[in-house]
């Protein structure tokens, strides 16, 4: 599938659907006979289509249109104003990727140095403005993606400006810009620039020679590989990390205590997605342990680790064992409020909805996802695992629920046939 934005740029919102269908063929070089024929139809059925004399309401001629027409999004087809990919738990692609991209492949030759550069102070607050953006909004991958080309290249300039220790935390900076993309681009680009963000966030650390920025480099990074079906590695990655500043937390900062936290709930995650519920445990345990180190209100400002994330991911380990009642016992004892992340909330409400689902309740697990929805809509639209799971309780939902369950398909972009 290419990497196509939603609308293209001379498609109006309100061109219909047949009309579109005509313009990409064409601009694939595909005669009617040739379209049809690979949707298993004759010439006449698109033409009708084309022409706006027939509708085209069957989801399995639309996804075949698609893929013939080389989309990875339907709403290309359909004019709607949500993206909707062609397979239900697939990645949707972020409209505004074409300017991370951009950024991220910037010149390799050093600009002039402007009168109004920022410091390396003025960028890390810009930086933890945006972290905090991406914690609070509803939105967090539109409203971030749109600030995210600008940040990314003031702070690629930033460290050749400079020299000595300054140039390393100019570095560290340029580490969690990386970071920070990664997140917003994960499950939302094409694996190539996800992965050229990810390693140039772990080179940026390195010459930034910091063990704290290291430690986030191995957080990030190990997320990558997890989510690529590299457990095994990601574990190592998070482990090591975690091993190597273990001796420094006693004079270390709370933010070094926070990322030593941060790594083992990590692999705790990891652990129980392969089913090691040992391990898994374990590593919640350290986790659990460093959260009481720390002060109560404490939270780290982008892997957001402290007590109610460490609350949070014994829910999703529960889930992730399949064991949903212990789950849903551990989910008795977490505050949703004492999470400043509404990403993160969203997020733990989508657990809540696939433990629901393990127990065959589906009136428990739609209420949930409403609730995940309302939280923040972009988290579940995003997420490839929580789209699934709305397509799943579409199949498996009947009688008055049915209706909700599809207003919560429309509201995330999932297609049911």
């Amino acid at each position: 599938m290419t990497d196509r934005p939603p609308f293209p740029a001379d498609f109006p919102h309100d061109m219909p659907p047949g009309e579109r269908i005509q313009r990409l063929r064409e601009r694939n070089g595909m005669t009617r006979v040739v379209l049809a024929g690979l949707c298993g139809r004759g010439p006449d059925w698109l033409k009708n289509i084309e022409k706006g004399k027939r509708q085209l309401r069957d989801h399995g001629l639309l996804v075949r249109l698609a893929t013939a027409l080389r989309l990875s999004d339907l709403s290309v087809i359909t004019g709607d104003p949500t993206p909707r990919p062609v397979i239900t738990g697939s990645r949707l692609m972020l409209p505004s990727a074409h300017g991370v991209r951009d950024a991220v492949r910037g010149p390799l030759f050093a600009p002039a140095i402007p009168e109004d550069a920022p410091s390396v102070d003025a960028l890390r607050g810009r930086v933890a403005e945006t972290w905090r953006l991406w914690h609070t909004s509803r939105f967090q991958r539109s409203e971030v993606a749109a600030l995210l080309p600008g940040i990314i290249r003031d702070a690629q300039a930033l460290p050749r400006q400079l020299e000595g220790p300054e140039r390393r935390r100019a570095y560290a900076v340029l580490a969690d810009v990386y970071h920070l993309a990664q997140q917003v681009t994960a499950y939302s680009v094409e694996p190539e620039l996800y992965w050229i963000i990810a390693d140039r966030g772990r080179l940026a650390a390195q010459d930034a020679d910091d063990p704290l920025s290291l430690a986030g480099a191995a957080w990030a990074w190990g997320n990558g590989l997890r989510e690529t079906g590299y457990a095994d590695e990601a574990i190592h990655t998070v482990e090591e990390a975690a091993e190597t500043i273990r001796p420094r937390l006693e004079d270390g900062t709370d933010d070094l205590r926070g990322m030593y936290g941060a790594l083992h709930l990590h692999a705790a995650i990891t652990c129980a997605r392969e089913g090691r519920e040992g391990d898994a445990w374990r590593h919640w345990d350290e986790a659990d342990r460093t959260a009481g180190r720390l002060p109560d209100a404490y939270v780290h400002a982008w892997t957001v680790f402290g007590r109610a994330n460490t609350d949070f991911h014994a829910v999703s380990i529960g889930v992730d064992l399949h064991t949903p009642g212990s789950a849903m016992s551990r989910a008795e004892t977490i505050d949703l409020d004492a999470m400043p992340s509404v990403e993160r909330r969203s997020r733990v409400l989508v657990e809540l909805a696939r433990a629901q689902r393990q127990r065959k309740d589906y009136a428990g697990s739609t209420h949930w996802l409403r609730r995940a929805v309302d939280a923040s809509p972009e988290t579940v639209r995003y997420t490839p695992s929580a789209r699934s799971l709305v397509g799943d309780l579409a199949k498996d939902v009947r009688g008055p629920l049915k209706a909700d369950v599809l207003q919560l398909a429309e509201e995330v972009g999932v297609l049911v046939g």
